[in-house]
């Protein structure tokens, strides 16, 4: 296949870790804090580079203190920053973390998180295989520019993450991006809340419907369910973590695996196969982004339920 396009925000995460979420009023010490890059989009391009899949990276970067700080880590990972927006600050995301590796987010927003068509004149869309995009990006008020570039290259294919917020997608942008027949990666929880379906199963299969296309619900512990294209249902094991740290990215590192998986022309069930190991794996270290060295060899093992 060839190569991915990955478009959406790169922002800070302040990791802070404490024994539980508080209440009103209640006076909490956290445990530790910490700060790293994160963003949908940039930990699905991280897991991308990391795997030596072919991508191109589109992210605005701002300015501000946080915007400074995704700037200098891009630049030092040797990162191209294609869109800098100078008179705009970058927002963070909170990520509170509880003792249980549950984790919670508080997300400010600034310019990581906007969209113009300008910024891909660059690029033919011909390049590119697929696509990726989130709900966070869609939600925001230049969601519709992103819609309106993605309608104007209706032979792109698009892998579209909804993200826990992507029920609140206003039913008319959500229309326009499901009539483009996206590739849906999603969890139980979110499958739950965008259908209003009574499980997984019925979610997907709801999904399907509309999309006429692949839809991807990841389970956690139970591992990940997925459509074909044809209708076909697959049921793919976890791999189990030793420990858990915290969950913080292991979505975004699930379908970056599966996304370096189709470009490298590897069958989807063996791609998400391995997606569940690399999840394994990114929720036993803290934070969003895998150390090389505990990336997973890529092989491939297990059994499939069908």
């Amino acid at each position: 296949m060839k190569p991915a396009l990955i478009i959406g925000s790169t922002c800070v995460d302040v990791i802070i870790h404490l024994d539980h979420l508080p209440v009103t009023a209640e006076d909490l010490h956290p445990t530790s804090q910490s700060m790293a890059l994160g963003g949908c989009a940039y930990n699905v391009a991280y897991i991308m580079r990391l795997l030596g899949a072919d991508h191109t990276f589109i992210s605005p970067v701002g300015t501000g203190m946080y915007g400074n700080y995704v700037a200098d880590c891009l630049s030092a990972a040797d990162i191209p920053m294609p869109v800098r927006i100078p008179d705009r600050d970058n927002g963070c995301c909170y990520c509170l973390v509880e003792a249980s590796g549950e984790r919670t987010f508080l997300s400010y927003h600034g310019v990581e998180y906007t969209f113009q068509e300008s910024w891909m004149e660059p690029y033919d869309p011909a390049d590119f295989g697929l696509v990726y995009i989130c709900g966070l990006e869609v939600e925001e008020p230049t969601g519709v520019n992103l819609i309106s570039w993605l309608e104007k290259n209706p032979g792109l294919p698009i892998c579209y993450a909804p993200g826990p917020r992507g029920c609140r997608v206003s039913p008319e942008k959500a229309a326009r991006l499901m009539a483009l027949k996206p590739m849906l990666h999603i969890n139980e929880q979110e499958a739950l809340d965008l259908t209003g379906a009574s499980g997984y199963l019925e979610a997907a299969a709801m999904l399907h419907e509309k999309t006429g296309s692949i839809v991807i619900v990841t389970l956690g512990e139970n591992g990940a369910f997925y459509i074909d294209k044809d209708g076909s249902c697959f049921h793919i094991p976890a791999v189990p973590a030793a420990h858990i740290a915290d969950t913080i990215g292991a979505g975004d590192a699930h379908v970056g695996t599966v996304l370096a998986c189709l470009t490298m022309d590897i069958p989807l069930d063996q791609a998400v196969s391995y997606a569940n190991q690399v999840a394994s794996a990114v929720i036993q270290v803290s934070g969003a982004s895998l150390p090389p060295d505990l990336l997973p060899p890529l092989a491939f093992t297990g059994s499939y339920d069908r």
